[in-house]
């Protein structure tokens, strides 16, 4: 059987590149974690060539799940989208991780910045809406900078703010957040927008929404999403 092309130089068999990748990059795992988990599968890698691998393969397969969601949102409008910036030190330094999810609580764009402010903002919000299209509302908190953002791009009459509105975007924060702690924070702002644009997409593709779905639904998508993951890269 011909290999695929991504995969042509490497002795390991794609399948367990991909559910390396998916390990490590899905549940809240260190890269030696995942080397006991597949050791105790008959599996024998180091945790620097599983380190090798998400690296390369991650942003492969999620450029791969983030084509077909994207294709898929711009052909109708959404509904709302929601914008938050979550505090993250690099080196001990404060950062900002922007981040924008829709409707239904999938991440739609991260974008890791030095500062909040309106420039901030302005390249955070351009970027969203360059790759997802328009939306019909934005909801912020009440930072300044995205009034002053939205009023820039002639969006200011899109904006919603209110108590508790924006807890779509400040939990979505939890998944990464857990990530986060395994991996002892990120030492480099390249690190953190790599590691936070393939978390978005591999959990976007696993996320079920479970508590409001039926068991057989639920497996349903999971054996979909399942069997989706492991055609990734096949082309």
């Amino acid at each position: 059987m011909t290999r695929p092309a991504i995969f042509r130089y490497f002795k390991t068999s794609p399948e367990i590149i991909r559910i390396a990748v998916m390990m490590y990059v899905r549940f809240p795992l260190s890269l030696r974690n995942v080397e006991d988990l597949l050791h105790e599968r008959g599996i024998d890698i180091t945790h620097e060539t599983e380190r090798g691998w998400w690296g390369r393969f991650g942003q492969v397969f999620a450029a791969e799940i983030r084509r077909g969601r994207v294709d898929a949102m711009r052909a109708h409008r959404h509904r709302r989208w929601h914008l938050d910036e979550m505090f993250v030190k690099i080196n001990g330094v404060k950062h900002y991780l922007w981040r924008a999810v829709d409707h239904v609580g999938e991440v739609l764009e991260s974008f890791v910045a030095k500062r909040r402010d309106r420039k901030a903002a302005l390249k955070f919000i351009r970027k969203s809406l360059r790759r997802h299209g328009t939306t019909d509302a934005i909801v912020t908190d009440r930072l300044a900078s995205y009034g002053a953002a939205l009023k820039a791009l002639g969006a200011i009459s899109k904006r919603e703010t209110g108590r508790w509105l924006n807890n779509r975007a400040e939990n979505s924060h939890q998944p990464f957040r857990r990530r986060e702690r395994v991996m002892l924070r990120f030492r480099r702002m390249r690190s953190l927008q790599k590691f936070a644009s393939l978390h978005g997409s591999i959990h976007n593709h696993f996320n079920q929404e479970r508590h409001i779905t039926s068991r057989a639904i639920y497996k349903d998508r999971r054996d979909a999403a399942l069997q989706a993951w492991r055609s990734l890269g096949a082309a």
